[in-house]
């Protein structure tokens, strides 16, 4: 049984349309492209998902619920390298759901340059484009490695 939405509340496809309608979004192969000009690819897939298909080399490790912490220039546990509001961050997760929400969510901070991988790591590893085994990457403070299932 579905109950009735409150007034004003929307469903989670409004929200990701919303999200993904301030986003300029990358095909993995242009996130590719900026990574190599400086961009930071930010993998935000759980442990669990990234020791089962892999990892990107050259991203960063800052698992859905660290983000904003890490990531905000005003935050505290920010990472040592967020100093301020102009960095070209690129957010990957499994299929490119996740990653929108969490891009606008970096917009919101004012990291006005933040963007999202369509179709995430599934689409990057479809492209041929490099991956490696879980454990390859720079993790960020509190973020989990991958560890094999099992």
């Amino acid at each position: 049984m579905v109950a009735v939405r409150p007034r004003g509340a929307r469903t989670i496809d409004e929200i990701l349309a919303a999200a993904r309608a301030r986003l300029v979004r990358l095909t993995p192969r242009e996130a590719r492209d900026e990574l190599a000009d400086g961009a930071m690819l930010i993998d935000i897939r759980p442990a669990a998902q990234r020791a089962a298909q892999g990892e990107v080399p050259g991203s960063t490790i800052v698992e859905r619920n660290h983000l904003e912490w890490r990531l905000d220039p005003c935050s505290d546990a920010r990472l040592p390298w967020v100093a301020g509001y102009d960095h070209r961050i690129i957010v990957i997760c499994e299929a490119g759901y996740t990653s929108s929400l969490a891009a606008a969510a970096l917009q919101d901070l004012g990291l006005h340059r933040a963007t999202d991988v369509i179709g995430g790591f599934l689409a990057w590893a479809a492209e041929g484009l490099p991956s490696a085994p879980a454990g390859a990457v720079t993790l960020a403070p509190g973020a989990a490695p991958a560890l094999a299932p099992g």
